[in-house]
C-alpha cells in the first residue's frame, strides 16, 4: 500500500516568442512536478495570467517578446486587480543580461532574472529557490 500524498503539479505560465526556446524550457520541466501553459505573445500571456481560472504558481517571461516587452508584461500582472499576481515570481529570461539590465528588471518588478542561453540546472535551481 502506497501512503504517499500525491502533490500538485505547480502551474508554469511561460512566455517566449520563439519556440524552440519554449520546447526547451517544456523539455526540461517534463514530468509530475510541472504543468506548463504556453504562451508565444506579451498580451495572451497577460491575458493567461489574469484570466486563469487556475492560481498560476511562477511565471517564466522572456524581454524580447515581438508584441510588447517583457517588462511592459510584467508591470501590467503586477497592477492587474488579482492580488496574488502582485507577489507571485515573475522570472525574466534573456540573453540581454549585464549587471545594469538585471537590477533594471529587478527594479520594474521581476522576482529573479534568467540568463539565456538557459541550462536546465540553472532553471531547476531558479524554480526550487520561487516555489519552495
Amino acid at each position: 500500500m502506497n501512503n504517499d500524498i500525491p502533490v500538485k503539479p505547480k502551474l508554469v505560465l511561460l512566455c517566449d516568442d520563439n519556440l524552440l526556446n519554449r520546447k526547451l524550457i517544456t523539455a526540461f520541466l517534463h514530468g509530475p512536478e510541472y504543468r506548463i501553459i504556453e504562451t508565444e505573445k506579451g498580451y495572451d500571456c497577460i491575458k493567461a495570467a489574469i484570466g486563469s481560472q487556475e492560481q498560476i504558481d511562477i511565471i517564466l517571461l522572456d524581454i524580447g517578446l515581438k508584441d510588447i516587452s517583457g517588462v511592459e508584461v510584467c508591470q501590467t500582472i503586477r497592477t492587474s486587480n488579482k492580488e496574488y499576481l502582485h507577489h507571485l515570481p515573475i522570472i525574466a529570461y534573456t540573453a540581454h543580461a549585464m549587471d545594469d539590465d538585471c537590477r533594471e528588471y529587478l527594479v520594474n518588478g521581476f522576482s529573479d532574472v534568467l540568463i539565456k542561453p538557459i541550462m536546465q540546472i540553472d532553471l531547476l535551481r531558479i524554480l526550487k529557490k520561487h516555489l519552495a
